[in-house]
């Protein structure tokens, strides 16, 4: 019995030139699935607990967090998902942002974050990380929602 589904991507990033970055190096990596990016918290939180497509109802998922966002912090979101009893908790996230202080890194990590990568500032350097981490997505195993 194959109950191998696609995995969602949720993109929770505000900025619209990075996320149109981000989007555009995965599909260049050969990555073709399902993107489903947030500008805010709110909203992201509320796709992965609650939306019939989410996570939690609709098959395995990955995240992409910014740490800041204009709502809440990304660690907020980070402690939510992998404090959540149930399937949320084994979703990977990759966290993806500005921030390269080593105090956040470890603290995402403490969390339960699976991959931090700071941002780098030059566009040449932050799309080929992106298309590094689009061939990183290419080949990791996500368990599926069910499995919980």
């Amino acid at each position: 019995m194959d109950n191998h589904r696609p995995v969602n991507i949720v993109m929770i990033e505000d900025d619209e030139g990075h996320a149109r970055l981000i989007e555009k190096n995965i599909r260049r990596a050969g990555i073709s699935n399902k993107i489903h990016h947030f500008v805010d918290g709110t909203s992201a939180l509320a796709f992965l607990l609650d939306h019939e497509h989410g996570p939690t109802h609709n098959g395995p998922a990955l995240v992409l967090l910014d740490l800041n966002l204009p709502d809440m912090s990304g660690i907020d979101i980070l402690a939510k998902i992998k404090g959540e009893e149930g399937p949320l908790r084994r979703t990977p996230v990759v966290v993806l942002t500005t921030t390269d202080d080593k105090v956040e890194i470890q603290r995402c990590y403490d969390l339960g974050c699976n991959v931090y990568i700071t941002k780098p500032v030059n566009y040449e350097s932050f799309a080929d990380a992106i298309r590094q981490l689009g061939l990183f997505l290419s080949v990791i195993q996500i368990p599926n929602v069910e499995e919980a």
